[in-house]
């Protein structure tokens, strides 16, 4: 071949426009599209076999990480229906996580902690909690050794106190008809007891207050394990039914956040506050909220985390209004 035809075809191969792989550009459109989708509506995920539902729900608010790398090739390959479908995610996200402030007026706050049964030092993470000014404070994971650390360090602040099993609530104002509640799923043996009952009589008015700490959830091959914590959520829902007192506040470790539908037999009956952040757990890099203060005849309307003390979960304050 003569040597100038080659010449000219290197230059016409050199500056030939590169062409976008239109296949990868519609994966992506669709990819955006979807994830948006489940943001908006993750009920479209079904639930059975490996709780792929739950699993998302419960790390819902990650999924707006999605959108990087899908900014990163339009930006690259200058694709413009990647980039839209790029947007229509972040304007999804932005809808169903942002723009939520709390409100001002309150009347109580409250503080709910996982302890951490292996907790060093008891007695100084008590006296973190004492700075959170609460009227009520709900511990889980509570061992006998550290209950008496404890008390000794929150008696004079908060000398109301009722404890059922590794579950604890202290108190600034009198308690009552304290009872164990029973969220012992089948298949865990005798003397697991994680849940109580009590009336608080606050400035408010007379107030049932219960304190849950609901199963782990593990992953498993099979899957994201919600099988336990699913049925002492129900169980936890079925003594909610037959709570007679109007105003009802829980407090407690649901290992799960309130997109979860596993807990949708505790939120058919309390309220959520509609915040997904404050993440509580693990306390080293905290990805999401499994501490959870809910409210009927009442409104959660604020909620954070407090400082480090030291538990694999951090503390939550939660500001009640009645």
């Amino acid at each position: 071949m003569d040597s100038s035809v080659i010449a000219r075809a290197r230059r016409i191969d050199w500056r030939a426009p590169v062409r976008r792989p239109a296949r990868t550009t519609l994966l992506l459109t669709l990819f955006c599209l979807l994830t948006a989708l489940v943001i908006a509506v993750p009920a479209v995920l079904p639930n059975a076999g490996p709780r792929l539902g739950s699993f998302v729900e419960t790390f819902r608010p990650w999924l707006g990480l999605a959108v990087l790398p899908v900014l990163l090739f339009a930006l690259i390959r200058r694709s413009p229906a990647v980039a839209a479908s790029a947007l229509v995610l972040v304007l999804v996200w932005l809808e169903v996580f942002a723009g939520w402030s709390g409100e001002d007026s309150y009347d109580i706050e409250v503080v709910q902690h996982n302890v951490s049964d292996t907790h060093a030092d008891p007695a100084r993470l008590a006296r973190h909690l004492l700075d959170s000014r609460a009227e009520l404070i709900a511990l889980e994971e509570v061992t006998p050794t550290a209950r008496e650390a404890f008390v000794g360090v929150l008696d004079d602040t908060y000398p109301h106190h009722a404890h059922i099993g590794t579950v604890d609530l202290f108190s600034r104002h009198p308690l009552s008809d304290v009872r164990r509640v029973d969220l012992r799923p089948p298949g865990i043996p005798a003397g697991w007891e994680r849940g109580l009952r009590a009336t608080a009589r606050l400035p408010q008015g007379e107030t049932a207050v219960y304190v849950a700490h609901l199963p782990s959830v593990r992953f498993r091959a099979t899957g994201f394990g919600t099988d336990l914590r699913d049925a002492s959520a129900r169980l936890l829902g079925e003594a909610l039914d037959s709570e007679p007192l109007e105003r009802v506040l829980l407090l407690g470790d649901l290992n799960s956040t309130t997109d979860d539908r596993g807990l949708d037999p505790v939120l058919g009956r309390l309220d959520a506050l509609d915040e997904r952040f404050a993440f509580s757990w693990p306390s080293s890099l905290p990805v999401a909220r499994i501490d959870q203060v809910l409210a009927k005849g009442a409104r959660v309307v604020g909620v954070r985390t407090l400082p480090d003390t030291g538990s694999d979960h951090l503390p939550i304050a939660a500001r009640i209004r009645f």
